[in-house]
């Protein structure tokens, strides 16, 4: 949800991530190895790679790692059908895009819904919240706002006509994405919102290719490229924090898990997220090194 944050585009997306999905071995039975999932994006590659190296440091278990699984349908399947043991997801999309229910706008409430409703339903839970809030950032290019004086969305709303404007898939189709986002602010814009891959959407909106787009808040490119984020001022998106979702099986086959990852709790801040990402996408540096730095820095052990 922040290398490119997504890979192949549209369907091309599903059909690749479904032959590697079905590929994969559907055995249950891992008992000396764990397996990690993440969405096709920076920020859960990063978060992925977090909660692989946090187990291999502290535990004796091998971990094997499944990235780039589409987004958050494909993720979930996985991690209903055994085939990944935990993956990186957000509680404002569990929420809406897997339970289908409404947002929510407290934090904590959001949370334990989920994690009741996963927990009474697929036999999944989620660890701890890791501490950063990545919400759908509706982003303009930093001139245009200092220039039409632009902060809300609801001030936006009356420019959109004369804009262009560029989504992800995923933002296009799910229930707290583009259609509730354009009814609660009535927004118009002067064609089609164009589907682009994720990590282009920044670099269009800079280039003039597009003029709003749909990113996220935790996206490092946005002062790199001096983005800005128009405030939700009518409150339509949930909170979506970053937690770990956990197969319960793998859970009571090997504890030790959940104490490991509880270290992770509270430990990123929205900053810090945002510079692991900006270190990946401007800075070209490798996944591993920037998730071993910050475990390093932040003295994360159990």
């Amino acid at each position: 949800m922040k290398a490119a944050r997504q890979r192949p585009r549209g369907a091309s997306v599903l059909l690749v991530s479904l032959i590697s999905l079905f590929a994969f071995s559907c055995s249950h039975s891992r008992p000396d190895r764990i397996v990690i999932g993440s969405k096709n994006f920076t920020e859960s590659l990063i978060l992925g790679e977090l909660i692989a190296q946090q187990i291999e440091a502290h535990t004796n278990l091998k971990v094997e790692r499944r990235f780039y699984l589409a987004g958050t349908y494909i993720c979930q399947q996985a991690v209903l059908a055994g085939r990944i043991d935990i993956y990186p997801e957000y509680t404002g999309t569990a929420l809406t895009a897997i339970l289908k229910d409404k947002p929510g706008s407290d934090n904590q409430a959001v949370h334990q819904q989920v994690k009741s409703e996963y927990e009474r339903r697929f036999d999944l839970t989620l660890g701890p919240a890791l501490g950063f809030n990545d919400t759908f950032a509706i982003e303009i290019r930093g001139e245009d706002a200092r220039r039409l004086n632009l902060k809300t969305l609801s001030q936006a709303a009356a420019y959109a006509p004369q804009w262009r404007a560029g989504f992800g898939y995923e933002f296009l189709e799910r229930p707290d994405g583009y259609q509730g986002l354009a009814a609660t602010y009535a927004l118009h814009f002067a064609e089609q919102p164009r589907v682009m891959d994720l990590g282009l959407l920044a670099r269009a909106l800079r280039d003039h290719q597009i003029d709003l787009a749909a990113g996220n808040a935790t996206d490092g490119l946005i002062p790199a490229l001096d983005l800005f984020v128009l405030d939700d001022d009518r409150h339509y998106f949930p909170p979506y924090e970053a937690v770990p979702v956990i197969r319960e099986q793998t859970i009571r086959e090997h504890p030790e898990i959940g104490s490991v990852l509880a270290e992770l709790g509270n430990k990123i801040s929205d900053q810090e997220m945002r510079r692991m990402n900006y270190a990946v996408d401007g800075q070209h540096r490798d996944v591993k090194d920037v998730v071993r730095d910050f475990l390093h820095q932040n003295k994360v052990v159990p």
